[in-house]
């Protein structure tokens, strides 16, 4: 228990609830959903509105083996290459064996996916890493809006109580140290105005991923890594920080474009589409067996390279050749973007370049979900489960979810049902935090700009020193801020936290490995670094780093250390 507090006003109301959801994605409703339907009384916080979380934006679609002659196994097998030495494969046997009867009671739910006109079957296709098709989609290229559209309308007809506009700031917890709510304040007037708290018996956070740390991103504005903040603030383990994913192919909207950029799924090179700088030459071909549709990392590198070489801000994806109705009928969302930005994809090439897209890292858990602190649970975006490794593999984020808020659902129901299993009261929050706060406006796009020059697809150690340097000079500067704290300063706060432990990891890993380039260290280094850091908050506000000593990760609860895997610690 670290006692740091986001800066922020006593609770000026309470609610009570059995389990509280922070988050609105297709892991915290469907969380949410199963705890409801098990009879607990369930609370959804969330920060904008139900369906303005980041599944909504997800283009490709779920990958499950649910195609003639496509198996769990060999999922498993293209999870565990994108991985590179890293995934946990017990986690990532439990998603692929459990995933297709997980996307079957999502359709149950409601979600309706693309089938063929003439059999009903599903319709599936291809994105980067799958040696198989495999990724069932939804309106085209508007998979993420449909499964969120289907889970807010169950979650309205099951009368879950929600609360919208709802920035989640701190973990309450007992004398005993359990998880027992959170702290957080509504951006509005009405019943439930300014700072609150929602005490219950187990606390769920599906806040999604942090891409906001960045200029340049696919995520919402909301995605300002508040659950990862949270967790480390109340003394929890993150892993895996370092391994952010750049989607290779975002539309590039010039050297200066920040926030939010329009995303070119995968899956539109799954369907063929081929990459080419501006003399057209393909340059993937020959440097991967998959090409175009080599594991995402591979993909962004080859990208970057060959920027590099040209000169280039920027890289094309053609497919020209797919012609207008095929562009209208299976990919409506990407082309009205194109368009929207004077690009038409139909008669020219589309200029693309990599954008901060997916944390592979977040909050640690076992396989029910449980974090390194006792009743609290994360899923999603937010949690590292091991399923992701070095390197997620396409479309494996939304099936992460969906199992993982099952299983978690179901641990938490039965907690509920033991004698004894509920936690104590909740200690009362103090009336000010005793963290700092920084100047939201000024300090955002501030962070964004050293991460992004320091800690983007291409690192080294004297990038990666000059971004530590300067974020610690940001947070010094705020240790004297008097600032009245309020969304943005709050925001701000979060994001350096969750900036200096990602630069922190990066430092630390002195390879190359995934989605995580360093230029100084070119090689993948198995003996040294076939293993996991795990990074935690100190009292003082330092972080604390160490390393599991082999690729497994140790269970969430205390456990006495085995010959040749305990942790060796930093600073």
């Amino acid at each position: 228990m670290t006692g740091i507090r986001l800066h922020a006003p006593k609770p000026g109301w309470s609610v009570d609830a059995d389990v509280v959801v922070v988050g609105s994605g297709v892991a915290g409703l469907t969380v949410a959903l199963r705890c409801a339907a098990a009879g607990a009384k369930v609370t959804v916080v969330t920060k904008a509105l139900l369906d303005d979380g980041s599944t909504r934006w997800a283009q490709g679609g779920i990958a499950a083996a649910l195609g003639e002659g496509d198996t769990p196994g060999q999922h498993l097998d293209d999870t565990l290459v994108a991985g590179a030495g890293l995934c946990d494969e017990e986690a990532v046997r439990t998603l692929v064996t459990e995933g297709p009867d997980a996307v079957r009671r999502l359709i149950a739910t409601g979600a309706q996916f693309d089938t063929d006109a003439d059999t009903g079957a599903i319709l599936l296709t291809r994105e980067g890493g799958h040696h198989r098709r495999r990724i069932a989609h939804a309106g085209g290229d508007a998979t993420g809006a449909e499964i969120s559209r289907a889970l807010v309308e169950a979650v309205r007809a099951a009368g879950i109580e929600t609360i919208e506009h709802a920035l989640v700031l701190d973990l309450l917890k007992d004398a005993a140290g359990r998880a027992a709510g959170v702290t957080l304040h509504v951006m509005g007037e009405g019943e439930r105005d300014g700072v609150g708290a929602v005490r219950a018996r187990a606390v769920v956070l599906a806040t999604g991923g942090m891409g906001q740390v960045f200029s340049a991103t696919t995520n919402p504005a909301v995605s300002t890594g508040d659950g990862v903040a949270l967790a480390l603030r109340a003394g929890a383990e993150v892993s895996d920080l370092e391994f952010v994913q750049f989607h290779p192919t975002v539309l590039w909207l010039g050297p200066d474009a920040e926030g939010q950029q329009p995303l070119v799924s995968e899956a539109v090179r799954g369907e063929g589409a081929h990459l080419v700088d501006a003399d057209g030459h393909r340059f993937m071909v020959g440097a991967h067996e998959l090409a175009e549709l080599a594991p995402r990392d591979i993909v962004a590198k080859g990208i970057m390279r060959r920027m590099q070489e040209r000169g280039a801000e920027h890289m094309y994806l053609d497919a020209r050749h797919f012609g207008a109705e095929m562009w209208e009928h299976r990919f409506p969302t990407i082309l009205a973007a194109c368009r929207a930005h004077g690009i038409d994809p139909v008669t020219e090439p589309i200029p693309v370049a990599p954008a901060a897209h997916y944390a592979s890292g977040g909050v640690r858990t076992d396989l029910l979900g449980r974090s390194t602190v006792p009743g609290l649970y994360a899923c999603g975006e937010v949690a590292c489960t091991g399923v992701h490794g070095a390197n997620r593999l396409a479309s494996n984020s939304l099936l992460e979810g969906l199992v993982f808020a099952e299983r978690i659902a179901a641990d938490v129901t039965a907690g509920l049902g033991e004698a004894g299993a509920a936690p104590g009261e909740a200690l009362p929050p103090e009336a000010a935090g005793t963290g700092t706060v920084l100047a939201g406006p000024k300090a955002r796009p501030e962070i964004q700009r050293i991460m992004t020059e320091g800690a983007g697809v291409l690192r080294s150690l004297e990038s990666l020193q000059r971004a530590a340097a300067e974020l610690a000079r940001i947070d010094e500067d705020a240790a004297t801020a008097a600032e009245a704290p309020g969304t943005e300063s709050w925001e701000a706060t979060n994001l350096l936290l969750v900036a200096r432990v990602l630069v922190a990891a990066a430092l630390r890993r002195e390879e190359t490995r995934g989605c995580h380039w360093r230029e100084d260290r070119p090689d993948r280094d198995d003996t040294s670094w076939r293993r996991h850091l795990l990074v935690t908050l100190r009292p003082d506000r330092t972080l604390a780093v160490s390393t599991t000593g082999t690729a497994a990760f140790p269970p969430v609860t205390p456990h006495p250390p085995t010959t040749g895997a305990e942790p060796r610690s930093t600073t």
